[in-house]
């Protein structure tokens, strides 16, 4: 079995007006030390032992759903999970 950590950001090109609204309101806290916020999504994949190739499956899974390419990026990691 594998996890998938999956972390999908707006590309760089893309404007972020949640992020810009996060990082307002950290300046307005005292904290004029953070020069940008950029809002993403973090996803915990679960996928059990198939035939299939674990990274193609997930760049399936992250072009089809879990990111919109037109306007995101995405990278993942993949770790074994060890059975107890």
């Amino acid at each position: 079995m594998k996890k998938v950590k999956v972390y999908v950001t707006l590309r760089e090109s893309v404007l972020d007006p949640q992020g810009s609204a996060v990082m307002g309101s950290l300046h307005k806290m005292g904290y004029g030390e953070v020069e940008d916020v950029r809002i993403g999504k973090y996803l915990e994949l679960v996928i059990s032992d198939s035939e299939r190739d674990v990274d193609a499956l997930v760049n399936e899974l992250c072009h089809r759903l879990l990111a919109n390419t037109v306007i995101e990026d995405y990278r993942y990691e993949i770790e074994e999970v060890v059975s107890q």
